[in-house]
């Protein structure tokens, strides 16, 4: 059953939704594997099920869905499967330029896009030109992208500024917008499926106070019912951040 972000329920406190959901997705390759085909099949219906659930996320009230596509470590995988993932999010950039005018949808890359082909960079400067200008439900697609990385390449950020004197002593929040999630504000909820139980690098300056789910569903498998699952988990954690609940 979905969670609508409903008057009465919000009054009640019964539907209480995440602002922001983000996602590791994980097991295409063992998906492909159980079904005697190439890994390059999971990546296709992985890549599926994100716009299934991209859609669903938005058509509930989510308002931002972060998800883990491509990482830095990523890299020492065959050639032939980077290629592949590679060609399949063109394939998906091409097509949001299509429909985030008509859907009035943001789309923002993570990561460093400095090692990608000129294709997709010019895709990814396109997407962000059109995100521009709408509101509303934005979809974040971590391609290239590494926590370590990102905190590092912040700090080399604030460091340079502050030589400049651009900037003097910093805190957390004037730090954050060194980040490639600079404006995004953090996931309260980050959903690993597969059957791994760590983060694998994922946001690690972000997901500081996030509520964990890990499931054992592989992501080409992951559903909208999925997604119910874990608002349900989602709204029965008491979130103190450090507090006490008074």
């Amino acid at each position: 059953m979905a969670i609508f972000r409903t008057k009465k329920a919000e009054e009640t406190g019964e539907a209480r939704l995440p602002r922001h959901i983000a996602i590791i997705l994980d097991g295409n390759g063992r998906w492909a594997k159980k079904r005697g085909l190439p890994r390059t099949a999971g990546h296709a219906a992985g890549a599926e099920t994100f716009r299934r659930i991209a859609t669903y996320c938005k058509d509930i009230g989510i308002e931002y869905l972060t998800v883990y596509a491509f990482s830095t470590e990523n890299w020492k995988r065959p050639r032939e499967e980077i290629d592949a993932i590679m060609n399949l999010l063109g394939k998906y950039l091409r097509e949001s330029v299509e429909t985030m005018e008509r859907d009035h949808i943001r789309l923002k890359i993570l990561g460093d896009p400095a090692v990608l082909s000129e294709e997709l960079r010019d895709l990814i400067d396109e997407t962000a030109d059109i995100s521009t200008r709408y509101e509303g439900f934005q979809a974040n697609v971590c391609l290239n992208y590494g926590g370590r990385d990102e905190i590092v390449r912040a700090a080399m950020r604030y460091a340079e500024d502050y030589k400049a004197g651009k900037v003097g002593k910093i805190d957390e929040a004037a730090f954050s917008n060194y980040m490639f999630s600079a404006g995004i504000p953090d996931p309260d909820l980050v959903i690993r499926p597969g059957g791994e139980l760590r983060l694998s690098n994922f946001l690690m300056w972000e997901s500081a106070y996030s509520e964990l789910i890990f499931t054992d569903v592989l992501w080409p498998d992951f559903t909208p019912a999925d997604i119910d699952a874990a608002l349900e988990e989602y709204r029965r954690r008491d979130r103190r951040f450090g507090g006490i609940k008074k």
